[in-house]
């Protein structure tokens, strides 16, 4: 592998440590909260964390890329990070404060009748991540990983910690422990899943703390016509964003809203907490993401660029298709980290789910040739045909088939995204992608676990030792055909 390839390898690692440590202990926390909490209950935090992602693109309106690409195009890159910060500054403290004047209507319309506080608290929680997302994309665009990598990790420290403190030790300390005293200071039983937006609030607030070193320590200028320039390219992005969101999120706001409501969040716990035991594709994904991204940019001039583009696909695929196969090979032992039989009942959404997000991380990695060639409005059509079949089939399927519903449409959704954008990038940024072994690679763990559904031998065991031998047998096989290349890895 090329030297670049190296870089972006190294970069995804730190990157992907906090990342996929985060995830790994956010999975973890699944059954805290599935075991501790009803589905009902639980299907309000998949609610609300279902309005934060959808809100968190809104609040931050592509300035993340906007950043990367008029850093690269601008003398003054001070200038493009100051002016960026600023205008996230003003947009998330007017948001927080125009949600603090409304949170009781708002918990109202979105079925939180009764806790205007949660909303008030995420109101909180996404001004400072949105504000903090600047910090962040420049410490991503100085190559900076370690430090993002701290500043995320103890982020994730603080919110696990402080889940285990409430949930698990201040919930169930004994009346008779000399700590009762310190923990009726700090816990009230009648909060319950509030901890967990409580934890998030702390954390948030924590990690813009940590940033403070590149907030403040900064000459701030505020350049009007460049602003604008950004907010021009930033915008299609943004369009894109919250369509993608749509695509990402808005099964679990209908499943609140077009199922009785004795049942939608019940439902919405259920299709949550089975979403959770596809997050070992997400993570590999969001990690790519955070160092492909800039990576993409800073080699965009380079001869071999498209050549470079075309081998990361492969790779990507490769890994991608061994995520799939090992989580649905081992999904017998897996699907308790859902939580309590009831939770169980949804695990047959997996396998969709997880084929849904191996086709969105393609349709990422394809992505940059409208990012690179300027042209992100056609990354907003993209996203919107995408809202448009997420829309359309959930609204159809919910009141017939529940979650399940759900999930089929964003396996669709964002295997015709994947499709649309490959037939369009060849017309405006050809990138010759291996088309033979990365379909036979998908095809592959497809059919491997398709044949594992057919081993039945009466021992859970046994079972478990034929899956893996697949698995096994894909591993070898993916190695003999790419021999070659990783050796280039050295």
């Amino acid at each position: 592998m090329s030297n670049p390839l190296k870089k972006l390898a190294s970069q995804t690692a730190i990157y992907g440590l906090p990342t996929i440590i985060g995830r790994l202990l956010s999975y973890l926390l699944t059954p805290l909260y599935t075991y501790n909490f009803s589905t009902g209950e639980y299907g309000v935090v998949t609610s609300a964390y279902a309005y934060v992602s959808f809100l968190l693109v809104l609040l931050t309106y592509g300035m993340e890329t906007a950043l990367f690409r008029f850093s690269q195009s601008e003398p003054d890159k001070q200038k493009v990070y100051t002016t960026s910060l600023i205008s996230l500054f003003f947009s998330s403290t007017s948001f927080i404060l125009l949600v603090f004047i409304f949170a009781t209507p708002i918990a109202g319309s979105i079925r939180f009748t009764g806790h205007p506080e949660y909303v008030i608290w995420f109101a909180i929680i996404l001004g400072t991540d949105a504000f903090a997302a600047v910090p962040f994309a420049k410490l991503r665009e100085q190559g900076k990983a370690k430090r993002f990598a701290f500043v995320k990790t103890v982020n994730i420290c603080v919110y696990v910690g402080l889940n285990l403190f409430f949930i698990l030790f201040c919930r169930n300390v004994s009346p008779d422990s000399f700590l009762k005293p310190f923990v009726d200071l700090v816990y009230n039983p009648k909060i319950g899943i509030g901890y967990i937006f409580i934890s998030n609030l702390i954390a948030s607030i924590v990690t813009l703390v940590l940033l403070s070193p590149e907030i403040l320590k900064v000459r701030y200028v505020f350049d009007s016509p460049l602003w604008k320039k950004m907010m021009r390219y930033a915008l299609p992005l943004l369009i894109a964003g919250l369509a993608g969101m749509v695509n990402e999120t808005l099964d679990r706001i209908l499943l609140t809203h077009m199922l009785p409501e004795k049942e939608a969040m019940s439902q919405t716990g259920i299709y949550g907490a089975c979403y959770k035991v596809s997050i070992i594709m997400t993570i590999f994904i969001q990690t790519f993401r955070f160092a492909a991204e800039p990576f993409f940019f800073s080699h965009s001039t380079e001869k071999d660029a498209t050549k470079t583009y075309a081998d990361i696909m492969k790779y990507f695929v490769i890994v991608c298709s061994l995520i799939f196969l090992g989580t649905m090979l081992n999904i017998h032992w897996i699907q308790y980290f859902a939580g309590s039989a009831a939770f169980r009942t949804g695990i047959s959404v997996v396998p969709i789910l997880l084929m849904a997000n191996f086709c969105l991380g393609i349709y990422y990695n394809q992505s940059i040739w409208y990012k690179l060639t300027g042209q992100t409005h056609y990354g907003a059509l993209l996203a919107i045909f995408g809202a448009v079949i997420t829309i359309v089939l959930n609204i159809y399927w919910i009141p017939r088939i529940g979650y399940m519903g759900c999930a089929w449409a964003t396996l669709i959704c964002y295997a015709s995204m994947m499709v649309a954008s490959y037939f369009m990038g060849n017309k405006h940024y050809p990138v010759n992608y291996d088309l033979k072994r990365i379909l036979g690679y998908m095809g592959l763990s497809v059919t491997l676990y398709g044949l594992s559904t057919f081993i039945h031998t009466g021992s859970a065991g046994l079972n478990l030792v034929l899956n893996n031998l697949l698995l096994l047998g894909f591993i070898a096989l993916v190695l003999k055909i790419e021999v070659k290349n990783f050796r280039k890895l050295t």
